[in-house]
């Protein structure tokens, strides 16, 4: 009777065996992001326009300086009331 051999028992096998690699000791570069020109111009006009949008149409500071100028008597006076009507026509285009 005769028993063959069960697994590899020459030394080529263990020639043959290679090692497990290791791993990378490398560090993984950080993300990054490059914004171009044109793209952080165009955000500065979308928020320039958002900041315009959100704006109140009447500006109560101004409001306030004119009610207190009418108040005064001496700030009315045909000059004023002159220009105030020549403003008026050309709004109204007449």
């Amino acid at each position: 009777m005769t028993i063959d051999r069960l697994g590899p028992l020459d030394s080529l096998s263990k020639i043959n065996k290679t090692d497990k690699p290791e791993k990378s000791t490398k560090e993984m570069a950080a993300d990054s992001v490059a914004v171009s020109k044109e793209a952080r111009h165009s955000a500065a006009l979308r928020q320039a326009a958002d900041m315009v949008r959100s704006a109140p149409d009447v500006r109560m500071d101004r409001v306030e300086e004119v009610k207190a100028k009418l108040r005064e008597s001496d700030y009315i006076d045909d000059a004023v009331i002159n220009t105030v009507a020549d403003r008026l026509l050309d709004v109204f285009g007449v």
